[in-house]
């Protein structure tokens, strides 16, 4: 009895997995997409490239050490003019040997090194940045298949509807034809629109199956052909929200950069400082009056101002002046069309609120004419051509108000997507 009860637990676990597996959420096809979207990647490779140049720059203040050596021969060398009685001086000889290594520790490089780390976080941001533009814009893909799937589901129902209509005039035809009081071409005349009905739902199916499989391509992985697709929910506050696209942030990042950037136009300006040790062994060392191989070193502070880049100093700077202005004058363009876009998808959407109130308003018509239509196909008033005429008029209707319901859905979904809030 145990065995048994858990072999049931067990069948309605698979059977909830397998229905969860058989649905997705407009929400879940955009992570999926994020997820396995090439541009992903990028995103990992900018931050280990700051990574590693910053690792780099850090290490500007790690105690250097360099090896060097020489052998010369000169024409002439220094000597004194005049002999001094006692005192014996040997000429230097005129060739010369040295090896020497120097170990020099940065004391203070004028914020060179901090500005550019700050450089290297800045640009990682921004490169970063740019692919979420490129991430989000998947969003508008995404939309398009998934609405596109919604509405070829709403279609099929549709059609399905129209076909139980159909079949209900054939079966009464029928029975008038068995009566003679029909003729047989009106029961094949109906027959005839019920093949092409199913026609209709061969081709939508074969449509949607096209918009599954690329969704599938999408967001990488398979779906099934029976997907169901849950129907996005449109928060109230459609209207009042902002505007909160990425391309924002990589504007006011593009400006951050161009103001750290021209930190390391000043930090490029000051001196630089360090503490030495040089040591070595050569011919003449230190004392050039001694001819001999000896040992020697020298330690101190050194102290180094380039004054070369106060040349460019004043270009260098209105050049990031001019590209904090075009970035600027590029937001601003940004936001006329963004805001222009979203006047129109509100225009869009009050137009097809209207629209579906005035469909309604004609199924609600068409559908007493089809009954009205239908008794009198039953009296023989009517031929099964009138019939399906009013069949077809009401599934127009309907057809109208299921396009017209998706296209709103749209229009809802792409403000939110235009303004950054989906």
């Amino acid at each position: 009895m145990i065995k048994h009860g858990l072999s049931i637990a067990v069948l309605l676990l698979a059977i909830g997995v397998q229905a969860q597996d058989n649905r997705l959420t407009l929400e879940q096809a955009y992570d999926l997409a994020r997820q396995n979207y090439p541009v992903i990647k990028q995103k990992d490779l900018v931050r280990k490239t700051a990574d590693l140049t910053i690792e780099n720059l850090n290490k500007g203040f790690l105690p250097q050490f360099t090896v060097s050596g020489q052998a010369t021969y000169q024409s002439d060398v220094t000597r004194l003019g005049a002999n001094i009685p006692g005192l014996k001086i040997d000429v230097p000889g005129k060739d010369q040997y040295k090896v020497q290594g120097e170990l020099s520790q940065l004391l203070y490089d004028g914020g060179t090194t901090t500005a550019q780390i700050s450089v290297q976080n800045a640009n990682a941001q921004v490169e970063d940045q740019k692919a979420e533009v490129e991430l989000y814009k998947v969003k508008d893909r995404i939309n398009q298949l998934y609405l596109g799937i919604l509405l070829v589901d709403e279609q099929v129902k549709q059609v399905d509807f129209v076909k139980n209509d159909i079949q209900l005039g054939i079966k009464r035809v029928e029975a008038q034809v068995k009566n003679g009081t029909a003729f047989r071409s009106s029961q094949l005349t109906l027959e005839a629109e019920l093949m092409k009905n199913d026609q209709r739902v061969i081709e939508l199916k074969a449509n949607r199956k096209g918009l599954v499989d690329v969704l599938s391509l999408f967001i990488n992985k398979q779906l099934p052909e029976d997907i169901q697709l849950n129907l996005p929910v449109i928060p109230a506050t459609l209207v009042k929200e902002s505007v909160a696209r990425p391309e924002l942030k990589l504007y006011n990042y593009q400006n951050e950069l161009f103001r750290v950037q021209n930190g390391l136009v000043s930090a490029k300006n000051r001196p630089r400082t360090s503490l030495f040790v040089q040591g070595g062994y050569g011919r003449p060392a230190l004392n050039l009056l001694n001819n001999k191989f000896d040992w020697f070193y020298i330690a101190g502070v050194k102290f180094n101002w380039s004054l070369g880049n106060l040349y460019t100093t004043k270009k260098e700077r209105e050049l990031l002046q001019v590209n904090q202005r075009l970035v600027d004058v590029q937001k601003e363009l940004f936001m006329l069309n963004t805001n222009t876009q979203l006047k129109q998808q509100q225009a869009e959407v009050d137009k097809l609120s209207q629209l579906i109130q005035s469909d309604q308003q004609i199924i609600g018509i068409r559908a007493q004419v089809k009954e009205a239509a239908n008794a009198q196909l039953s009296n023989g008033v009517i031929t099964a051509n009138d019939f399906l005429k009013e069949v077809n008029a009401e599934d127009d209707a309907k057809q109208s108000l299921i396009t017209h319901q998706l296209q709103l859905l749209m229009a809802q979904i792409n403000a939110r997507t235009i303004s950054g809030n989906q």
